[in-house]
């Protein structure tokens, strides 16, 4: 091979991000700094912190290799992504940061084979963003009495959008009032999100059907690159 080829060949692998004898990339689970510990993990990454689209993964951790099942294209909050700790209601952001699932729901009945735990939803089958309520950040039903209706999902109402839906236990365990309340992993609409991630209707029976509780599967959510990478997580 000719000097010149060389080089050409030599400045090609350094834009593709690879060097003379290195092998491929390693898997996006595996340059995370937390993974939460099982082995299985949804991420969720847009290109840039103003984005409204970017791509969901599903991963399987076997052998000590993160291989993955299955991806789809996904959006984001209207208003883009900001750090999870740092978000606040009403603002239309999803939150990044690295999250368990605590329950799977939806008005559709569970595709067949989903292991999670999966709540049906009926007429009267709320969730509380109430910053005044006891409920705070929690399916309610009947809807709490310290919970206002206008400050709340009624959760039948959405139609397609919440066909099915896993729990992102964004501010759950503790919730912080005023943080956020209501943020899903569930079915596309039309557009960009309230500040949840979602899918195709596909894609999120596919999902259920995947996520197993006892290999206790996590989500993550980030940028591809800057402060809120999600690698970060």
């Amino acid at each position: 091979m000719r000097p010149g080829v060389v080089a050409l060949a030599s400045a090609s692998l350094l834009v593709l991000g690879a060097a003379p004898g290195e092998g491929p990339p390693r898997p996006l689970p595996a340059r995370m700094a937390d993974t939460g510990g099982g082995t299985q993990l949804i991420t969720a990454v847009a290109p840039g912190p103003g984005s409204t689209s970017g791509i969901v993964t599903w991963w399987n951790r076997l052998d000590g290799t993160w291989v993955k099942a299955g991806s789809a294209s996904a959006r984001f909050g209207a208003k883009g992504l900001v750090e999870g700790a740092g978000r606040k209601q009403g603002t239309n952001t999803t939150p990044t940061g690295l999250y368990g699932l605590p329950y799977a729901f939806g008005i559709k009945a569970a595709p067949r084979g989903t292991a999670y735990e999966y709540r049906r939803v009926r007429k009267n089958s709320w969730w509380c963003q109430d910053t005044g309520s006891r409920a705070y950040n929690r399916w309610t039903e009947p809807r709490a009495r310290d919970c206002r209706a206008a400050e709340s999902e009624h959760l039948v109402s959405y139609g397609s959008l919440y066909s099915y839906a896993l729990v992102i236990g964004f501010n759950y365990e503790r919730p912080v009032k005023g943080r956020g309340a209501g943020i899903f992993l569930h079915v596309k609409g039309r557009g960009a999100t309230a500040g949840c991630v979602s899918v195709s209707r596909g894609a999120m029976r596919r999902i259920l059907k995947w996520a197993d509780p006892g290999r206790k599967p996590h989500m993550a959510i980030g940028t591809a690159k800057g402060p809120t990478a999600i690698t970060r997580y």
